[in-house]
């Protein structure tokens, strides 16, 4: 095994050297014996023997490219990223890109960019609003005095069963489930063929999961259901009194100013949230990237071209993947659209990242699922769908770094402490 190691700048470096054939042969006849022995000369588990060698080979390189260029493991940023491989003669040409985490200065002081700003304070009429808004939804549903057909906005009782290519599929059935008509909280064109349905009438039901739907097994595909409407419910408006504020809040010394007061905190929250989302985050993260200057490492950023490639290319027809495939020229022109945009958004991992360190923020992973389960409720989705989705992707490690992003920026603003 031949390898030099060329330092490209402060943190990139490019391995290149040969592994000669015999010694890829010769992990492949120690995998062949192992395999023998613990799987009884089953034949099935041989098949990517010489893809397992090659790999534990290319490992060894990359080990030994790091101990040449006297690197420090703790300090190499992600996965190698493999530019040339050549099948000579004799032996494997190897070409190596790999990088080193890169020196940031964090002291700083963050009255430097973070903007200025009013905190604001609910209105009365908002929480007022907002009070009138949770009581109706703390209404228990009842049937409609007088039934009718469906009509947009109803709060419609229906069981369903899902097929797709005429096979009931997992979590596509219910019964007695409650549906607002018009709330878009269920499949795209599910809700406007439940209009004009009478109590007791059953109906097909045929449409289509969005391309980018959490389920990748259902992603794309034609469904149809069966439905039943059971009744339509209503709420009828609930008093808002002492006795409400008791019920709600459990305790026997609350009254409706007590409730007030805490939906004056959630609607001033809410207001605050949203000034940070439109106004202060993006000016933060624009200052950020604009005071601080490194050199990024090269296979992160292609990693996350990569990733936002596949993100851009995942809703594509079959025919536009395969026009993408064909035309080199044209899937370098995709990657090349995102590459700086994801030069920004790797820069930007690496500021919050060393920045979140400075602090002592840490995001656990059940911080990440909890979110994920909100966003997944908020937005009509099955929270655990959600979740696998992204364990599946390996999209965890980006939930991660929003939430330690959201943290460190509340502690910039003075929102709370790390």
């Amino acid at each position: 095994m031949k390898i030099t190691v060329e330092k490209i700048d402060d943190v990139n470096f490019i391995m290149s050297g040969t592994v000669e054939n015999s010694v890829i042969e010769k992990k492949v006849v120690t995998l062949k014996e192992q395999a023998s022995k613990e799987s009884k000369n089953d034949e099935s588990t041989n098949d990517n023997i010489e893809q397992n060698a090659a790999s534990l080979v290319f490992k060894d390189f990359v080990d030994a490219g790091i101990k040449e260029g006297n690197l420090n493991v703790e300090d190499i940023l992600g996965q190698p990223g493999l530019k040339k491989y050549e099948q000579q003669d004799d032996s494997i040409y190897f070409e190596v890109e790999i990088a080193v985490s890169p020196e940031i200065n964090v002291d700083i002081d963050y009255k430097e960019f973070v903007p200025s700003y009013t905190e604001p304070t609910a209105s009365a009429e908002a929480v007022e609003a907002k009070l009138l808004e949770f009581a109706q939804k703390q209404a228990p549903f009842t049937k409609i005095e007088k039934a009718k057909p469906i009509e947009n906005a109803d709060v419609a009782v229906i069981d369903f069963t899902g097929f797709i290519d005429d096979k009931p599929f997992e979590g596509g059935s219910a019964e007695k489930f409650n549906i607002k008509v018009g709330s878009n909280s269920f499949i795209p064109g599910f809700e406007e063929q439940l209009i004009g349905m009478e109590y007791g009438e059953e109906r097909d039901v045929t449409v289509s999961f969005p391309k980018d739907y959490s389920a990748d097994d259902l992603a794309g595909k034609e469904a149809k259901f069966v439905v039943k409407l059971h009744e339509i419910q209503e709420q009828k408006a609930v008093t808002i009194d002492d006795a409400f504020a008791k019920k709600i809040l459990q305790k026997e010394d609350a009254t409706v100013d007590t409730l007030k007061k805490q939906f004056k905190e959630q609607v001033t929250a809410e207001e605050l949230s949203q000034i940070y989302m439109s106004d202060l985050k993006p000016k933060i993260v624009k200052a950020l990237l604009e005071r601080f200057d490194f050199t990024l490492p090269n296979n992160i950023v292609e990693q996350e071209i990569d990733a936002k490639v596949r993100e851009k290319t995942r809703g594509f027809t079959d025919e536009q993947h395969k026009s993408y495939m064909a035309d080199k020229g044209k899937f370098k022109e995709l990657r090349e659209s995102v590459r700086e945009e994801a030069r920004k958004s790797i820069k930007m991992s690496l500021i919050v990242e060393t920045l979140a360190k400075k602090e002592g923020i840490d995001v656990h992973e059940q911080e990440v699922i909890a979110a994920l389960g909100y966003q997944a409720t908020m937005t009509g989705q099955d929270p655990q769908a959600l979740v696998k989705y992204y364990q599946e992707n390996n999209l965890m490690t980006s939930a991660k770094m929003g939430l330690t992003e959201d943290k460190l920026f509340g502690v910039m603003l003075g929102f709370h402490k790390a």
